[in-house]
């Protein structure tokens, strides 16, 4: 996208969290909840299981509004970093903010510990008052982790090392990544921009970013791996001291799903490895007239797909016509981000890459990050994100604790939108080449949303069992790496040798580990979603906003009852994947 067209994309204004870094509001909602906390602690400490139902319920209330604050706070100084993690001044900001709220929430540990010490007949007879009933859902989450609990000086601690510990080098990886520079063709590009280049439609252009990439992440390939292994051995000791049976457990805790739902997903869709991507990408190395694909042919266009460049209101449009499509209500709610300063769009040195929403508090509103570059994939991205912040908006009078989801429920509302944006363009289509070409940029799209982030778990799940026995050569992390691809890729593809590193500018593995599986759970729940939805499903929209609405209410398995899907039914994912699988055999008859 031409830089005069960037420029006039929206950037959003982060004045409705706070005015400035320094602002005197800033520092006074500092000040006050650092009192708030003391008191509050003074007040509760040891004192939690002689309160009855109501009084307690009244505590968790003042906890929630001092947490708020915090998250406010933080939620600017994220917010503030990701639009420019280059500048000294925000990572100063950033780190500050993280230091000054630890020691603040340090006074309020004692409250979680105290209530997951509680027997359940006790807290049974407290939950009979109805002021505390309300709270049910958010005790339930909190006393899942009542058998990995430490004692009260060790969780402070760890409480307090996390800014030397795992942010720390969540810092130094995103200040990396956002300062480094690829030479292409005579430009010096940023990680995101170049990653852009492999969807162009010339095939040396591809190439040429592929190998520059590739060259500039091995000459900084023992600072990614030293992080990845730094931060493999840290959860490694955590998670031998709460006694998580493996390295995935304390993500599905988080994400409130069993164990044997995720390993009953991963292994759907690892036997689906052929019918899937296998499958598709030996037509697509027809189609581009290659005996063999590169890596980077794998997000190549299609031949007779211009890729004609989407203009930014229409992209908007799109988006939003098929939201008010399905439920004007959606829309109507969608369409706030575009009335007000919400959404940062344009590519820029220094900013995030790939795209977010943040939630930040249900007392604000959230943020969309896009880098909108003008493609098909761009305006689903833009449909994705709008899907977050919709459901965000939706969940956020469950207040401050409950409005969260976790991470496998969070992707839903996400790729729902996805879907509804791609059946309204699909379906305005009528040239029979460009239905071809649309159809399997969706497929495509599914294959990186499910297959692809299956892989990534299969990779973080080979790297963490083999880092608990020793550290590992960036040369072993490439090896691990490229024997997920291959298997989840396929016969269709030949790998070069410079892509074994190409591990190392993925966040999650560092930021969220094991959070990737939630891109293929949401992915085959929202299959399995639409094609409730396209059987007529009686009042399907107003149970779908329903289920936004619940937030962290509510577990998957209560928010799918309704309509008569169950995750945990082994024929729930392959319902979500032979939506795929039906997508590329239409494929194979058009050609």
């Amino acid at each position: 996208m031409p830089d005069g067209q960037a420029a006039s994309l929206p950037t959003w204004d982060l004045r409705d969290l706070y005015p400035a870094p320094d602002s005197p509001h800033l520092i006074a909602d500092l000040d006050r909840t650092e009192a708030d906390a003391k008191a509050f602690a003074a007040r509760y400490a040891g004192h939690l299981a002689s309160l009855d139902g109501a009084a307690l319920a009244a505590a968790i209330e003042g906890l929630e509004r001092i947490e708020e604050v915090m998250g406010r706070v933080m939620s600017y100084a994220q917010l503030l970093f990701s639009a420019d993690s280059t500048d000294a001044t925000r990572g100063q900001f950033y780190q500050s903010m993280q230091e000054r709220v630890t020691a603040i929430s340090g006074h309020l540990i004692f409250f979680s510990l105290e209530l997951n010490r509680m027997d359940d007949a006790v807290l049974d007879r407290k939950l009979a008052a109805p002021a505390l009933q309300r709270w049910q859902p958010w005790l339930r989450d909190l006393r899942v982790f009542r058998p990995h609990q430490l004692d009260d000086q060790l969780e402070k601690l760890l409480h307090e090392k996390e800014v030397t510990g795992r942010s720390a080098w969540s810092r130094l990886f995103d200040e990396t990544i956002a300062g480094l520079v690829v030479p292409l063709n005579g430009e010096d590009l940023t990680v995101s921009a170049v990653l852009n280049k492999l969807s162009d439609t010339d095939r040396s252009v591809r190439e040429a970013a592929a190998r520059a990439i590739g060259d500039v992440f091995a000459k900084n390939q023992r600072l990614f791996a030293l992080i990845t292994n730094t931060l493999a051995k840290d959860k490694e000791i955590i998670d031998t001291w709460r006694h998580f049976p493996r390295p995935a457990s304390a993500r599905n805790r988080g994400n409130m799903v069993e164990d044997a739902v995720v390993d009953a997903l991963v292994s759907a869709v690892v036997a689906d490895f052929p019918r899937l991507s296998h499958r598709y990408y030996a037509m697509k190395a027809k189609w581009l007239g290659l005996e063999k694909l590169q890596h980077w042919d794998r997000n190549a266009p299609l031949p007779g797909d211009d890729d004609r460049e989407i203009a930014w209101p229409d992209a908007r449009r799109r988006v939003l016509d098929a939201y008010a499509a399905f439920s004007p209500t959606l829309a109507e709610i969608g369409q706030r981000f575009f009335d007000n300063p919400w959404i940062d769009v344009p590519p820029r040195p220094g900013k995030s890459g790939g795209a977010f929403a943040h939630p930040t508090v249900p007392s604000a509103h959230p943020y969309l990050l896009l880098n909108y570059h003008g493609k098909t994939r761009d305006v689903m991205t833009l449909a994705h994100e709008l899907g977050h912040g919709v459901h965000q908006v939706l969940a956020g009078a469950q207040g401050y604790f409950m409005s969260s989801t976790p991470l496998t429920l969070a992707e839903t509302a996400s790729v729902f939108g996805e879907m509804l944006t791609f059946r309204a363009t699909l379906d305005a289509e009528t040239d029979p080449a460009r239905r071809r070409i649309m159809l399997a940029g969706k497929v495509e799209d599914m294959l990186n949303t499910v297959v692809r982030q299956i892989a990534f778990y299969r990779f973080e799940t080979l790297l963490h069992d083999e880092r608990r026995k020793g550290e590992l050569l960036p040369e072993r992390i490439g090896e691990l790496w490229m024997q997920v691809q291959t298997e989840s890729l396929g016969p269709a593809f030949e790998f070069t040798p410079d892509y074994q590193i190409f591990w190392a500018y993925v966040p999650h593995f560092i930021h969220s580990p094991f959070y990737v599986y939630a891109y293929a759970f949401g992915d085959c729940l929202v299959n399995a979603l639409y094609s409730v939805y396209q059987s007529g499903h009686p009042g399907f929209a107003d149970k779908y906003l329903a289920m936004l609405k619940a937030g962290g209410t509510l577990r998957h398995q209560e928010l799918l009852a309704p309509f008569g899907l169950d995750a945990s039914d082994p024929g729930f994912w392959r319902r979500g994947l032979d939506i795929i699988a039906g997508f590329i055999d239409e494929l194979e008859a058009m050609s």
